[in-house]
């Protein structure tokens, strides 16, 4: 894919290869039930370590010029189920959002406190707020523009809304717009010079059979092309039928 950028001297130069693969680590108890979890470092459920397996399935066989994860389990715990865990980073900046004295509280409980009250909009006391959250987010985003080739980035919901709005030029409250279930694939990228989002929210692997994630391409669509292997009715190796053991259905992993 070819990527184009301003120079300092406005000449619009070609950049290929760059794009960040966001991936939502997979369900925990708190994530679940609506409990706002920031860094309250829980586990995946039982559910949630399958969902990172199936994960792993969309990422086999695949190059990528850099994997970073957050610190916190569920996010590393993902990345390693996911099979890409030897030789990630781990960075702080990644980490969800500070919820301070919000944190593990539901959105219900806190407005029968502060009416009409949003995260995206005020904060929480002793937490962060959305511009605090954007800074970190702006300096993954710097970091992911100096590489070549896909970035893959294990993190968290809100956050990875906020990194989506900055990566678009929108202010970080503007992740309320990108709702982002758990264990679900995000890409972002650029159209000629625009920077774009090319997929979101994508789940298929979590209701699909794994051969369909065995065919190479799947995460290489551009915008513009056809989808592939999000939700279509291709059958298995050699479209014949799938070994029993690969067509087996994976539907009752679907997030909640």
């Amino acid at each position: 894919m070819a990527c184009w950028t301003w120079t300092g001297e406005g000449v619009l130069v070609e950049r290929t290869g760059l794009r960040l693969i966001l991936i939502r680590h997979g369900e925990t108890e708190w994530a679940r039930d609506g409990r706002h979890t920031g860094r309250t470092d829980i586990p995946l459920t039982e559910l949630g370590r399958l969902q990172a397996m199936v994960l792993g399935d969309r990422l086999r066989g695949r190059t990528f010029v850099r994997v970073v994860t957050s610190p916190l389990a569920r996010a590393f715990e993902t990345c390693r189920l996911a099979g890409v865990a030897g030789d990630a980073e781990i960075s702080d900046d990644l980490m969800e959002w500070d919820y301070g004295a919000y944190e593990g509280r539901r959105t219900a409980e806190i407005r029968e406190e502060v009416p009409g009250w949003s995260i995206w909009r005020d904060g929480a006391p002793g937490g962060e707020t959305a511009a605090e959250v954007g800074a970190r987010a702006d300096k993954v985003i710097a970091r992911a523009l100096t590489a070549t080739g896909d970035t893959v980035l294990f993190a968290h919901g809100h956050y990875l809304r906020v990194l989506t709005a900055r990566w678009l030029g929108l202010p970080p409250e503007a992740g309320r717009l990108f709702a982002l279930a758990p264990a679900t694939i995000g890409i972002l990228g650029y159209e000629r010079e625009q920077r774009v989002i090319i997929r979101w929210n994508d789940r298929c692997h979590l209701v699909l059979p794994s051969h369909v994630w065995a065919e190479q391409g799947d995460l290489d669509v551009r915008v513009g092309d056809p989808s592939v292997g999000s939700g279509d009715d291709r059958s298995g190796p050699g479209r014949g039928e799938a070994p029993d053991q690969q067509t087996s259905s994976t539907s009752d992993l679907a997030a909640p």
